[in-house]
């Protein structure tokens, strides 16, 4: 008998991650795995949540409020926001400056955030 491990990528997913993957080849390959490994991931994190909330957690927080906000704060140290695009900018500003290395500077990230800025006239 064959037992399917709990986090196993459906089928489904599989199709969709195909659908919203880039063009042919190595790199496709890479982005669907790596998509597929994000999605086992809070897969897992998920599930660990809902032990704190609803299982052992019970046990051991009386208040229910409380292991609310312990999941709630797990998750959000384990799955915190990406750095917007000017962020990212001004950290390769601030490298560029302190080593005078434009090699250091990922110059197409400053691109992308001035190419957002609007034009005035």
């Amino acid at each position: 008998m064959t037992q399917q491990h709990p986090i196993t990528l459906p089928p489904e997913v599989l199709q969709q991650l195909r659908s919203k993957a880039p063009a042919e080849g190595w790199f496709r390959d890479a982005w669907i795995a790596e998509q597929a490994a994000k999605w086992g991931a809070d897969q897992e994190l998920e599930a660990c949540r809902t032990q704190i909330i609803d299982g052992l957690g019970r046990v051991y927080i009386e208040i229910a409020s409380n292991r609310m906000l312990l999941a709630e704060d797990i998750w959000t140290a384990r799955r915190p926001e990406a750095p917007s695009l000017k962020a990212q900018a001004l950290q390769e500003l601030k490298t560029a400056c302190k080593t005078y290395d434009l090699r250091l500077v990922n110059l197409d990230t400053i691109r992308r955030a001035l190419e957002q800025l609007p034009d005035h006239e």
